[in-house]
């Protein structure tokens, strides 16, 4: 049975009606249901617009963490062909929560070409083993530095940077912090701030503060339309302000982290649309959306020189956020 959230309830049930109605009408012929059905459709039809139309900041968090929505691998496997995983940071571990390795991006599906890349991402798992295993897609320091690695390798053959961002956080046991999970976080901001290949960030679920970030520095931010990208999550952010997970709604609602707010304030350059009730109704038109993004993006960009690449990406990050001098 699929995975149902709260509000998305009412309309479930409408739907369970309209199927009842339609199997009950072909298993007997003589009765003619069509007047009926069709009005049931419209009721649903309008149900559905009304419901994922209006979402509210926390209902659009619920929808990024909706258990069948499309992860990276899925994005992986979709927009690209060959790719092979590489793993290992070369000094401790590897790290499944982080996954990444050259590929071709299939640009010619977008009215682009194909082109060699390296793409990474966070990694979240299907079941309670691959949950376990990936660590609900928190990289401890050994992904940061393999993904670093990968960067690194794909700038020393010149080929462009796609990443996807879907986690909760950087991993925050004593272990993670004991290898030097700050100092592998802010190492990336600094190699991908100089990094001199075009670099793509999708944020394509949950954007967690530096978790995210850790792999978040590019000339393009792209961000689905029910993602979400902070520097803290709605429940951590209402336990620290009312000492409770009580006020979540409210916690959203101020960190303004949905797409629609984060464009407003250029953090993000462009939001991709998603179907009408999230990523997981329909994953090949996001993939669609995706790609075409990405291809439009990547066109520009490999136009630019090295110089003009570099100065637009520190300046797209330098401009964000306002203060006052006093």
């Amino acid at each position: 049975m699929a995975h149902l959230l709260d509000f998305e309830k009412p309309l479930a049930d409408l739907e369970a009606k309209l199927s009842e109605l339609r199997a009950f009408e072909a298993e007997d012929g003589s009765v003619d249901l069509s007047a009926q059905v069709a009005a049931l459709e419209t009721r649903v039809d309008t149900l559905r617009q009304s419901i994922y139309r209006g979402l509210t900041r926390w209902q659009r968090v619920q929808l990024a963490r909706h258990p069948e929505r499309p992860y990276t691998l899925d994005y992986i496997g979709a927009l690209t062909s060959g790719f092979t995983e590489l793993h290992g940071d070369r000094l401790f571990a590897d790290d499944r929560a982080l996954v990444g390795g050259p590929s071709t991006f299939r640009g010619s599906r977008y009215g682009s070409v194909d082109r060699a890349v390296m793409v990474l991402g966070h990694q979240k798992g299907r079941d309670t083993k691959q949950r376990k295993e990936r660590r609900f897609g928190m990289p401890n320091p050994e992904g940061y530095r393999k993904a670093q690695r990968l960067m690194e390798m794909a700038a020393k053959f010149g080929k462009p940077i796609i990443t996807f961002l879907d986690t909760p956080g950087a991993y925050p046991g004593l272990e993670a912090e004991e290898r030097g999970q700050a100092e592998a976080i802010a190492r990336n901001l600094l190699v991908m701030a100089r990094l001199p290949v075009p670099i793509i960030i999708v944020v394509i679920g949950e954007g967690a503060s530096g978790g995210a970030l850790g792999i978040g520095v590019g000339d393009r931010v792209l961000m689905l339309e029910n993602a979400w990208y902070s520097v803290i999550s709605p429940e951590s952010c209402s336990s620290i302000l009312w000492r409770s997970w009580d006020h979540k709604e409210d916690a959203a609602r101020a960190l303004k982290l949905t797409a629609p707010d984060l464009i407003q304030h250029a953090v993000i350059d462009e939001i991709v649309s998603e179907p009408v009730g999230g990523a997981h109704r329909d994953p090949a038109a996001t993939f669609d959306a995706t790609g075409r993004a990405i291809a439009t993006h990547l066109d520009h960009l490999l136009g630019l020189d090295t110089d003009a690449l570099l100065d637009g990406r520190l300046a797209k990050f330098d401009a964000m956020g306002s203060f006052e001098e006093r």
